[in-house]
């Protein structure tokens, strides 16, 4: 069985995020769908983040935990 990741918006963001319900757990992946559409067909797209979904903004449960990878800086560098 897959557990989704879900995602709820604090309510004090929620001026930040039109059509995205604020206290809601919903699909990260549709929360993150909608957003992106969103930015792509905006005249004035807010700058994104490195996180589309801002840990500070939204609340988080469920999904497979995150691996932790080192990245590389060059395609020399050698891997750990």
């Amino acid at each position: 069985m897959t557990v989704h990741r879900e995602a709820r918006l604090r309510p004090e963001f929620a001026a930040q995020y039109p059509g995205v319900p604020a206290g809601v757990w919903m699909a990260a992946a549709d929360i993150g769908a909608a957003l992106l559409f969103n930015h792509l067909h905006s005249a004035h797209p807010p700058q994104l983040g490195s996180r589309l979904l801002d840990e500070a903004h939204f609340e988080f449960r469920g999904g497979a935990p995150r691996e932790r990878v080192e990245a590389r800086t060059r395609r020399e560098d050698a891997q750990r």
